[in-house]
């Protein structure tokens, strides 16, 4: 994982609690550095080797998690420097993504994986701007 520090994204490792019958996933206490605020929670889904990219939000700052699957996220800021995380069930943590940061991801699990964003504001698409793949030159060619 090729990792340069972006202004603006944080990464930290989550505990997960080992329960008979099934474990606990922590995921964002209010108490938390990185809590904004509430807006909305929702989760989106990727498949094996698929893209989606790319956008920034004008005014959310987003918490991911990955509780299920593997999602490599990457990270673009303003000089042109990029930042990879891969997170999942085999590297759990939470990222927490301030605004006009322009990120996209890939599906590296196998099965599907299921993204959950814990936002500081109800999604508006007027909040939000995307570009086409190819507007942003980075390689999403699959290892």
């Amino acid at each position: 994982m090729k990792e340069n520090k972006i202004e603006g994204v944080i990464f930290n490792k989550l505990n997960i609690i080992k329960v008979p019958g099934g474990d606990v996933y922590h995921g964002l206490k209010k108490s938390d550095l990185e809590f904004n605020g509430f807006g909305e929670a929702y989760f989106s889904s990727i498949y094996y080797k698929e893209v989606k990219a790319w956008k920034k939000h004008k005014r959310m700052t987003m918490n991911l998690i990955v509780p299920v699957g593997q999602v490599k996220f990457v990270f673009k800021n303003e000089a042109n420097l990029f930042t990879e995380y891969i997170i999942g069930e085999n590297n759990y943590g939470r990222i927490t993504v301030s605004p006009n940061v322009w990120f996209g991801f890939q599906g590296v699990s196998k099965n599907k994986s299921l993204i959950l964003n814990l936002s500081n504001i109800i999604h508006s698409p007027e909040e939000s701007e995307k570009v086409n793949m190819i507007d942003i030159n980075y390689n999403w060619e699959f290892k």
